[in-house]
């Protein structure tokens, strides 16, 4: 299944809303694709589990839909080892499932869905679970302090501490921090932190990014922010 991307819906951060599309069956996945594309989500597609998996961890969706039926992984199994994963213990993820007994229903809750579909599908209410989805999570998590190891970042009061202790960080550079660390693991690219710290309003450079990592890597006294050569930056302890 190719690869699908459409005009952003955007979030908190100023990114766009990406949602993974799981399903052997070609007619379930462009029905899903295009109502999602038409909210004005990106929407990404996988055709089996393990390129459900790939994809995942490539890309690090916002939200991951995936059919409990599949070969090479079915739904169950490629959510339980996701989870088992850092990167996405936060990932939103629905299941649709044509079995509609309460235990299927259970056992896949249980494995840490956030929600699930019975087929067949109505593209109204598909849009309407994703939405509802994604603002109970944006409000929930509107001024989350993120925890890492032993480092807690405050978008609220703009506040980085280590161990307790406070660091004090420009507003940019506190702003770097906050979007590498709120997937930890995950490689973002330079052109996507210039568009996400500072914005496309105002021109700056790659060397920019450079001297802010730089800066909040010797404010903070640790070594969290890993240079990938020639593709860009990711947060880990």
């Amino acid at each position: 299944m190719n690869l699908t991307l459409c005009k952003q819906n955007v979030n908190m951060e100023g990114k766009a809303k990406q949602i993974l599309i799981a399903d052997d069956e070609p007619d379930i996945l462009e029905i899903i694709r295009y109502n999602l594309e038409k909210e004005g989500y990106e929407v990404l597609t996988a055709k089996d589990g393990n390129e459900a998996i790939e994809k995942a961890k490539e890309f690090y969706p916002d939200l991951i839909i995936l059919d409990i039926m599949m070969p090479r992984k079915n739904g169950v199994e490629v959510c339980q080892i996701l989870r088992t994963q850092p990167s996405f213990q936060d990932t939103l993820i629905i299941f649709l499932t044509a079995m509609s007994d309460e235990s299927s229903q259970i056992k896949g809750l249980e494995t840490g869905a956030d929600d699930y579909i019975s087929k067949p599908i109505s593209p109204k209410v598909l849009v309407s679970r994703v939405n509802a989805l994604f603002r109970r999570v944006t409000n929930k998590e509107a001024g989350k302090t993120l925890h890492i190891g032993n480092i807690g970042i405050d978008p609220v009061k703009f506040i980085v501490t280590i161990d307790d202790k406070e660091v004090v960080l420009a507003k940019k550079e506190f702003e770097l921090i906050y979007l590498l660390a709120s997937k930890p693991g995950r490689v973002f690219l330079r052109n996507e932190i210039l568009t996400q710290v500072w914005g496309n309003e105002v021109i700056v450079g790659d060397r920019t990014i450079d001297v802010h990592v730089r800066k909040v890597r010797q404010k903070l006294g640790i070594d969290c922010i890993t240079t990938v050569k020639g593709v860009g930056y990711k947060f880990e302890i």
